[in-house]
This record gives C-alpha cells, sequence and structure tokens, in this order.
C-alpha cells in the first residue's frame, strides 16, 4: 500500500501509538489523514482532521464511513487495558476491553470495507499485541481480547483479499506510552513502532512482529505450552511470593 498520497483514517490518534502512527503516516506523505477520537477537542496536531468517533458505538462507526467517502487506509489502534488476573478480573473491564480491542476492530472493518473497495482496495493497520499469541496472568482478559482481535484479522485478510485490501496485523511488546507510564518494564520506542508498520504496509506485509522478543514469542507458538508458558508460570509464582 502506497502511503504516500493516500488518505487515513486513525483511530485513538490523539496519544501514543495512534499519535505516533499518524504523524508517521503525514511524514511519509499521506495527503490527509483523520484522527478519529472520542473528544475532537483532545486533538492538537495542526494537520490532523479531527473525528468523533467512538469504536463502540456501531452507529457511529457507520456514519462516519459514510461520511469519510475518501478513506484508503484505516489504522485499528484504539485499545484499552485493565489489569486482572482470571480469578480477579473485573467483568465490567473484560467487556469494556472486548468491546474496544476485538468487536471496534469488527465494526470497523465492516463499515469501513465497502469504502476501501470502492477505492481501490486500501488497507486495514490492525494495532494488536504479542498479547495476542501468549497471556499475561496479570493481563488474562486484555490477552483475551487481543487473541479475539488477532483471529478476526487473520479471518478478515482471507475474505478481504477477494476485494483488494490489505490487511496488516501488528504485534508487538510493551510500548514507551502514558498508557504504560506506571509500569517497570523494557520498552519500545514509538518511533522505532511506527517505522516498522509504516515500512511493513508499504511493503505489503500482512504480518509485523515489532520487537525481538515478540519475534521470539511467534516462533515459539507451535510448542507454546513447553517453550513459553514454564517461564510465564515461574515468573508469576516468585511475583505472589
Amino acid at each position: 500500500m502506497k502511503i504516500e498520497g493516500s488518505v487515513a483514517l486513525v483511530t485513538g490518534a490523539n496519544r501514543g501509538i495512534g499519535k505516533a502512527l499518524a504523524d508517521e503516516l503525514l511524514a511519509r506523505g499521506a495527503a490527509k489523514v483523520y484522527a478519529g477520537v472520542r473528544d475532537p477537542g483532545s486533538v492538537d496536531h495542526p494537520r490532523l482532521v479531527p473525528v468523533a468517533l467512538d469504536v463502540t458505538d456501531a452507529a457511529r462507526v457507520a456514519q462516519v464511513a459514510e461520511e469519510l467517502g475518501d478513506v484508503e487506509i484505516v489504522v485499528n489502534n484504539a485499545g484499552v487495558g485493565r489489569g486482572g488476573t482470571p480469578l480477579q478480573a473485573d467483568l465490567d473491564d473484560a467487556r469494556a476491553e472486548l468491546e474496544v480491542n476485538y468487536l471496534g476492530i469488527v465494526s470497523m472493518t465492516q463499515a469501513f470495507a465497502p469504502v476501501l473497495a470502492a477505492n481501490g482496495g486500501g488497507a486495514f493497520v490492525n494495532v494488536l499485541s504479542v498479547a495476542s499469541w501468549v497471556a499475561s496472568p496479570n493481563l488474562a482478559t486484555y490477552s483475551a481480547s487481543k487473541g479475539a482481535a488477532w483471529l478476526y484479522t487473520n479471518a478478515a485478510r482471507v475474505e478481504l483479499n477477494g476485494q483488494g485490501t490489505q490487511v496488516l496485523g501488528v504485534h508487538v511488546g510493551y510500548v514507551d506510552t502514558d498508557l504504560t507510564a506506571g509500569l517497570d518494564v523494557d520498552k519500545i520506542a514509538p518511533e522505532v513502532v511506527v517505522t516498522a508498520v509504516a515500512d511493513a504496509l508499504e511493503a505489503g506485509e500482512r504480518e509485523v512482529a515489532v520487537d525481538e522478543g515478540t519475534r521470539a514469542v511467534k516462533a515459539a507458538l507451535h510448542d507454546d505450552q513447553n517453550l513459553l508458558y514454564p517461564g510465564i508460570e515461574a515468573q508469576f509464582a516468585a511475583a505472589s511470593v
């Protein structure tokens, strides 16, 4: 997918990865970038076009798809994350994660697929996570929502291939944004993430694992119960002492 001269819509573009992705698209010559956010007043970038959009509101998503008929690239970046182990996770938090992280992508894909088809095919970029491949006990329901989004992304790619639409799944570990500010973990710079995403988009890739840790997890999925989860279990047990 050629970025130069294209028109893009980035959800959650007022902060974090979304804002960095919008900046990168503009830097690579995108003609217009819509910032789909709940509060348009939170968008302070002079070159972004704010659009009121809540991805959990299917009616509004459909309305925006009708209004923005020039969109060629849709970046499904909006996401939420709540902590909680399998036995402690709050059900309302779990529902919120599913509504945004998974069902939001379903809604956006169904609404914008016809728009992209009318504009020559275009592309969806779905910002997922390494958590879609391996479940952290402390992010149990978040991992589940990202896992659902990954499987939906793979299924959508097969169907959308028929209309010439690229579907790029983005998998990455912790990124250094305000969302992870309180976590004492290794983090990836947003600039590294957006460069990898834009490169993969322009190369026509189907999936990109941004960092070494994420690539290692993907490589171990064929035997995850022996290669991944013993270490996770050990870490969880040590932290629980």
